[in-house]
């Protein structure tokens, strides 16, 4: 039987990118769809509200919790310098929409490299347990994100190496696809949340910056076009092809246990 496309191949490679974008794009769709969708949407918020807060602390700032509510909104709590400049107040904010769309380029290009399948999601389930003890004090955050990290633990421990390469492959896509998921709050410039209005990420960066929100969230899409464009040229080129497994016929192993057992 002649295979649809080589094994390790390019083509292989966009097919199961495709089929996780189309897991991605479809399970909301699916009967149930909504709660199989749910501890993905968790992840995404908790990518974003990680972003804001590893933001703060690479400017010098302090990140106090993370907030999951049951809606998949959240919140970071942070306490920032009122001496902070304006430009690295604008990063913190921008920190949250492009948390989740680095953390999805930065998985796709590991997907690339067989070696670095398994780490990738070692490292990905720590960093969860990790700031589920240092930082989340939401109840939703508590019930959902330790159950993430167990099963990217045990797909790591113990999933063969095509399904360990599509979980990393899917998690790649749910952030990269994330900007999809935040594009009406990314041109939004006030939200309401828990009954409190408050101005959005790109509301806080025209408050920094003074250009309009708008102007903002279309740089902020843009860069993440090409951000994941960049790692999907990368994890697609014909230099990272990994090769497919030779594996010998049968009679060849039969004529080996055949010349052994004449050699005795």
């Amino acid at each position: 039987m002649w295979a649809v496309v080589e094994s390790g191949s390019q083509a292989e490679q966009v097919g199961r990118l495709l089929i996780a974008v189309f897991v991605v794009l479809a399970l909301p769709a699916l009967p149930f769809g909504g709660y199989l969708v749910y501890p993905f949407m968790i992840l995404t918020t908790w990518f974003h509200e990680m972003g804001h807060g590893l933001a703060a602390l690479a400017l010098g700032q302090e990140f106090d919790q993370l907030m999951i509510f049951p809606n998949g909104s959240g919140v970071a709590a942070m306490r920032v310098d009122n001496e902070i400049s304006p430009f690295a107040s604008a990063l913190i904010s921008a920190g949250g929409p492009l948390g989740p769309v680095l953390v999805g380029a930065a998985m796709i290009i590991a997907s690339a490299h067989e070696r670095l399948w398994r780490p990738a999601l070692w490292v990905t389930a720590g960093a969860i347990f990790a700031s589920v003890i240092a930082y989340v004090r939401s109840p939703v955050g508590f019930a959902i994100l330790p159950l993430v990290a167990a099963a990217l633990s045990l797909a790591a421990w113990k999933a063969p190496a095509g399904i360990v390469r599509f979980t990393l492959q899917f998690l790649g896509m749910l952030g990269a696809l994330s900007m999809l998921r935040d594009f009406n709050y990314l041109f939004t410039e006030e939200i309401v949340l828990g009954n409190e209005r408050m101005l959005s990420d790109t509301g806080q960066i025209e408050q920094a910056l003074f250009l309009p929100h708008w102007v903002w969230a279309a740089l902020i899409l843009g860069v993440s076009v090409l951000i994941i464009g960049a790692s999907l040229k990368y994890a697609l080129s014909e230099k990272r092809r990994i090769p497919a497994r030779a594996k010998l016929p049968a009679n060849v192993l039969q004529f080996k246990r055949t010349s052994d057992r004449r050699g005795n």
